[in-house]
């Protein structure tokens, strides 16, 4: 069946919502569907995507009085003449004019549903967010679970050179934006717990100056590296010994597909998204919030020096990782599912 798809995302210049957008564009432009995308002005997002073969128009994505978008967006849907406009959270959402399209946004998190009632469907990355919003309301018929996908890190990495010399600690990696609910502070807190782990965070956000200082105060800054934002995340991958996400909040948790997709070994808090994804023991460490009973810096820094201490684990969780990736979150799997569900909803 030939139909149409616009995608709009206001975004952020760094975000898991904004990396898995411009993937699922280029992934269905692969996969040959008929597509263009709405993106506030970002000039290295707009690049990668036209390199992909991706149809791009740059908007402001400005506040509610945004008039220009409004008008540009509506301008972009009569061209185009889409049967889908896909809307990726909430701010290219409200700004979609109505039209003779089917109106689906994506949910990449707990959001507030007043801002989705012009909606005809939505899409939830977690089986918890779709939950939520059939709580809130929302006709459990008029909403589908579609999770992300993550390259295969596993094929990237068998051909990179280790960025981490031999002889050395074992080196702990996380990704994500410097942000309070990614949970860096309480990660800090667990290295100075430890003895001899080194640590690698990858990541730009405003916590970044933040937490320099606080490495300073713990005494660690000789076993933490600040790389800031990366495009390399195989080469990291295939560096570390093991992946850990500290998340105070995470609806979905990609970096801990990303993990999976290499065969590393995850320990994550069990915030909403990680907890959803793994399986205690098998194909990762869950370890409690802080707050929770169990919980806390020592908490995470015991499991962390549990999954160094032992090769046998490590591998362990490695495959059964790999096994999950494989099963649920790689590209065809994934792509194939958008598609399926954009001939659903325009039969």
């Amino acid at each position: 069946m030939t139909r149409r798809v616009l995608q709009a995302i206001a975004g952020a210049e760094y975000g898991g919502a904004e990396t898995f957008f411009i993937r699922l564009a280029a992934a269905l432009q692969r996969a040959g569907e008929p597509q263009r995308v709405l993106i506030r002005r970002n000039s290295s997002r707009a690049q990668y995507l036209r390199a992909a073969g991706v149809g791009v128009a740059e908007l402001a994505f400005g506040g509610i009085f945004d008039l220009a978008t409004r008008l540009a967006f509506g301008r972009e849907i009569a061209a185009w003449r889409p049967d889908i406009v896909l809307t990726w959270m909430s701010r290219a959402t409200r700004l979609c004019p109505r039209g003779g399209f089917l109106h689906v946004a994506r949910l990449g998190g707990y959001y507030d549903l007043k801002y989705y009632r012009r909606c005809d469907h939505l899409i939830g990355n977690t089986h918890s967010i779709v939950d939520y919003a059939i709580a809130k309301g929302w006709p459990r018929e008029r909403i589908t679970y579609l999770p992300n996908f993550v390259p295969d890190s596993a094929v990237s990495a068998a051909a990179a050179v280790s960025m981490a010399p031999g002889g050395r600690a074992p080196l702990a990696l996380a990704l994500g934006r410097l942000h309070p609910n990614k949970g860096f502070e309480l990660l800090l807190e667990a290295l100075a717990a430890t003895r001899e782990i080194t640590l690698w965070i990858a990541g730009d956000g405003p916590l970044r100056a933040h937490l320099e200082r606080l490495a300073t105060r713990l005494g660690i800054t000789g076993r933490v590296r600040f790389l800031g934002w990366r495009e390399d995340v195989p080469r990291l991958l295939a560096a570390a010994d093991l992946l850990v996400c500290p998340s105070l909040y995470e609806p979905l948790g990609n970096v801990v597909i990303e993990a999976w997709s290499a065969r590393l070994p995850v320990v994550a808090t069990a915030s909403d998204g990680p907890a959803g994804l793994i399986e205690d023991g098998k194909s990762g460490i869950l370890v409690p919030l802080p707050g929770s009973r169990g919980g806390g810096p020592q908490a995470l820094a015991a499991a962390i020096e549990r999954v160094c201490a032992d090769p046998t684990l490590r591998a362990k969780l490695g495959e059964m990782g790999r096994r999950a990736y494989e099963a649920r979150f790689t590209e065809p799997i994934v792509v194939a599912g958008y598609r399926r569900f954009f001939d659903q909803v325009t039969r």
